[in-house]
């Protein structure tokens, strides 16, 4: 059973990720909040993309007002602000999913994976927050530039997550914006997506490519 979701917001949405996301689901008509380590700068993240597309239902807010207000909440930081950042919204994100979108990239050698301690940086986020917070893991393999344009994304998602229902509603959201969501297991899987990230910017960078993605092959059955 997926969790009715009507408002989501984006923490970190003035970054081209998070930016694309806001601009995909905003028009596909979710409620979305961008939410910002200052009031200013998620105000002017909004008022960009509503000069875009006037009448979207888009608001600016500081990260801890976006969370608190929405129904789920996503995270597109860097990985070195990923959890000073949860910190800071931790008790907006009780009883909520939390789409973790972190990759942990190291400068300067991004095209080299390059794993945390923990495992993955979802595992991490998940260690952190404690089992009051559902985290999902998912978008890491997608363009941002393919976000912020009007075209088909030929790229597909893997979702990771504890909990079948959590990662149900997941995929619901990443239909919503057009791309194909995956079932990939727990979150201890979400290894997988994030060591990609590096994989995808090596063949980038090798074959110019202008965002490389994945897609799954195979059609499923109906079954479980």
């Amino acid at each position: 059973m997926t969790v009715n979701i009507q408002s989501i917001a984006i923490l970190g949405g003035t970054g081209d990720l998070g930016g694309g996301l806001a601009r995909q689901w905003s028009r596909a008509g979710y409620n979305i909040l961008i939410g910002s380590r200052t009031l200013e700068k998620g105000r002017a993240a909004a008022g960009a993309l509503l000069s875009e597309f006037p009448g979207l239902n888009v608001s600016g807010h500081e990260n801890l007002d976006a969370a608190t207000q929405a129904d789920l909440v996503v995270l597109t930081v860097p990985f070195e602000h990923q959890i000073s950042t949860l910190a800071t919204v931790k008790p907006g994100l009780i009883g909520k999913i939390l789409i973790d979108v972190t990759v942990p990239l190291r400068p300067p050698k991004v095209g080299t994976v390059q794993l945390p301690e923990g495992g993955s940086a979802a595992q991490m986020a998940q260690a952190f927050l404690g089992e009051k917070v559902q985290v999902v893991s998912a978008f890491q393999n997608v363009g941002a530039q393919h976000l912020n344009e009007d075209h088909a994304i030929a790229c597909d998602v893997l979702v990771t997550g504890n909990r079948r229902a959590a990662r149900d509603t997941v995929i619901t959201l990443v239909e919503a914006v057009g791309l194909k969501g995956w079932h990939a297991g727990p979150l201890a899987n979400a290894v997988v997506a994030e060591a990609l990230t590096s994989v995808l910017i090596t063949i980038n960078r090798h074959h110019r490519i202008n965002g490389s993605g994945i897609a799954i092959t195979g059609e499923p059955s109906g079954g479980e």
